[in-house]
């Protein structure tokens, strides 16, 4: 079997474009992948880089992932050590291939990785800043809170779906309300250095109201998106640890690991990160100093299936547990149930609230959903997911042959 053709797309939907492919072969079988950069301010490179790697594989066999990966590592300069954008081209490749094998032995990818140790998937309702399904359904959009009774309502909103664990972002909205667009542009500045009496409070008062709507026994991750630096992260986790923190994400960036330790030494807190670490080389210290208690690879943007096997698989050896960090289009939630009902530290899933938008319903053939806060695995054959026949028919598209 060879590669013939790969056809890249960007669309509008999600929280930026999704950027998805199609490679396609000589047997007629073609897979789906996708580079994890529909958020942020990087679709247009991710396109443009899958491009580029897409000229490199034509006529390669698909079922050869690991030379294929390590061609685009080695053979390309910017592969070893290049950042986001070159590897979550090599994601979008790889994780197509995984589908191709998949479908040409009519068995879902799971399989093909060590099958299943977890038959069901817990998930958690993420980003619960931006609401969850009564508000976004209404509007089919996001909407940032502000007030503590807001995270209140939403957090019951949660329960109310079947979700016992949910994510939240405290630090997001800023004291007063602004225009998103203002709040984007200026996100975290006033938390960093020190913390000011009245943002802290607000922020502590959020998770206070979703813990008293969801009960004691309910899980509360805390997201931070990498706003604060380590001397106001540190000031917030003490200040939450009575509200029994499931886990403390992205507390600062994560480019300067030694950061996590000065966190972990000031707060009880289980801290995680993962989305803005790349491949096994990105999370080689935290491993190593095992700063981290949950790692969160995104496998869309650190490398697709075959390096985040890895990754999870290194995670292992330093009982440091799974939760695959998922914040894109359908491809990209098919592709991380796959590895999810692989690994046998697998903690929860991320079920986004972005996911109820109707642009991620639509772009994908089926509609994979939690039920009761729980995923089925997919049983198709390959990632058990495909671009719809409208996402394909109005994103741009452009044919590396």
């Amino acid at each position: 079997m060879k590669i013939t053709s790969i056809e890249c797309y960007l669309d509008e939907g999600g929280l930026g474009g999704f950027v998805t492919i199609k490679v396609n072969t000589d047997e007629g079988i073609s897979g789906f992948g996708e580079a994890g950069l529909a958020y942020g301010n990087s679709k247009e490179a991710a396109f443009g880089q899958c491009q580029d790697f897409a000229k490199l594989v034509i006529g390669m066999d698909p079922f050869d992932t690991e030379k294929i990966w390590e061609h685009l590592h080695r053979h390309t300069f910017w592969g070893m050590g290049g950042g986001v954008v070159i590897t979550s081209a090599m994601a979008a490749i790889d994780i197509a291939c995984w589908d191709i094998k998949g479908k040409a032995l009519n068995l879902p990818v799971y399989k093909l990785i060590g099958g299943k140790t977890n038959d069901k998937l817990r998930a958690y309702a993420s980003q619960l800043q931006f609401g969850w399904k009564e508000i976004i359904e209404e509007n089919d959009s996001l909407t940032l809170l502000y007030k503590p009774e807001c995270y209140g309502n939403v957090t019951k909103d949660a329960v109310k779906d079947g979700y016992d664990a949910i994510k939240v972002d405290p630090v997001f909205a800023p004291l007063e309300e602004k225009s998103f667009g203002e709040v984007f542009a200026t996100q975290g500045n006033q938390i960093r250095g020190s913390y000011r009496y009245h943002d802290l409070q607000r922020s502590v008062e959020r998770i206070a109201a979703c813990r008293e709507a969801g009960g004691p026994d309910m899980d509360i991750i805390i997201e931070i998106h990498s706003l604060l630096d380590a001397n106001t992260a540190a000031e917030l986790g003490k200040a939450l640890e009575p509200y029994r923190i499931m886990y403390y994400e992205e507390p600062t960036m994560p480019c300067n690991p030694d950061m996590f330790k000065h966190i972990k030494s000031k707060c009880s807190l289980p801290l995680a990160t993962g989305e803005r670490s790349y491949t096994r080389w990105g999370f080689r210290q935290f491993f190593e100093d095992r700063s981290l208690d949950i790692i969160q690879p995104d496998l869309c943007n650190t490398g697709g299936i075959t390096e985040t096997k890895k990754i999870c698989d290194m995670a292992q050896v330093y009982d440091m547990g799974v939760q695959i960090h998922v914040c894109g289009g359908p491809i990209a939630t098919a592709a991380a149930l796959q590895v999810e009902a692989t690994i046998p530290n697998f903690v929860i899933h991320e079920e986004h609230n972005a996911n109820l938008l109707s642009a991620f319903k639509k772009a994908g053939k089926y509609y994979h959903a939690p039920k009761n806060g729980t995923y089925e695995i997919p049983e198709l054959p390959g990632i058990g997911q495909e671009m719809s026949e409208e996402a394909m028919a109005t994103a741009r598209k452009v044919v590396i042959k």
